[in-house]
């Protein structure tokens, strides 16, 4: 934290909270006087809902915590959790975080109460959404489509996921600190994409794997004495 005005670096007890009502002109407002406005869920989270798990769109989740019990809550939070499970309900809430109230979403998992805290409606940007033109695809497209995500449909294993550009990067300052030449990573060679059909055949084929070709067993003839 660094004063350009005075040109000198500040410690954090010179620091205030405040508001610009005007152009450099400033309300301050002491932590004491925030506390005497907090709103209930400051201390208490207050369910306002439970909806259907599947009616929630993701692009509503921002940040995702944990939610631990307090000790003598154990069993209420167990409670709810399977109560939630087994009616497949998630929970809207109301809770008051890092200076603001945010909606939040409860949902059960096998680690616990998973809470998301939620983007409002006017914070998504919904004009600049893009638009998706029409599409009539043939029965013969979907089909092919569809035998694409089967070929790579497997169980979900989030640990097997890295960051690759990062490890790269890493590498690179490795080898910069270490004096050696970096080392230019091979890129796919990719083209205009024109023919659907033939794109989903291109990528079917990759997924593939090689059948091993079975040897037939040869007859041993039977000699008669």
């Amino acid at each position: 934290m660094f004063c350009a005005r005075e040109d000198k670096p500040l410690e954090r007890s010179e620091l205030v909270k405040g508001y610009e009502y005007e152009k450099d002109q400033y309300i301050v407002v002491e932590p004491e006087e925030l506390e005497k406005v907090a709103p209930p869920t400051a201390k208490v989270m207050e369910i306002l809902q439970f909806v259907r798990s599947g009616e929630i769109d993701p692009i509503f989740f921002e940040t995702s915590y944990y939610v631990a019990p307090e000790e003598d809550l154990s069993r209420p939070y167990a409670l709810l959790m399977a109560a939630m499970k087994e009616t497949e309900y998630d929970g809207v809430a109301k809770v008051t975080m890092h200076g603001r109230e945010h909606i939040v979403i409860l949902r059960p998992s096998d680690k616990g109460i998973v809470l998301h805290t939620m983007y409002f409606v006017d914070e998504l940007h919904q004009e600049k959404k893009v638009q998706i033109p029409s599409l009539k695809a043939e029965k013969k497209e979907i089909d092919l489509a569809k035998k694409l995500i089967e070929t790579l449909a497997a169980p979900f294993k989030p640990e097997q996921f890295h960051d690759e550009y990062r490890q790269n990067v890493e590498k690179l300052i490795d080898a910069k600190r270490k004096g050696r030449k970096v080392v230019a990573i091979r890129q796919p060679k990719t083209s205009p994409v024109t023919d659907l059909m033939a794109a989903l055949q291109q990528s079917l084929a990759k997924t593939k794997t090689p059948a091993t070709a079975k040897k037939t067993p040869r007859k041993q003839k039977t000699r008669v004495a």
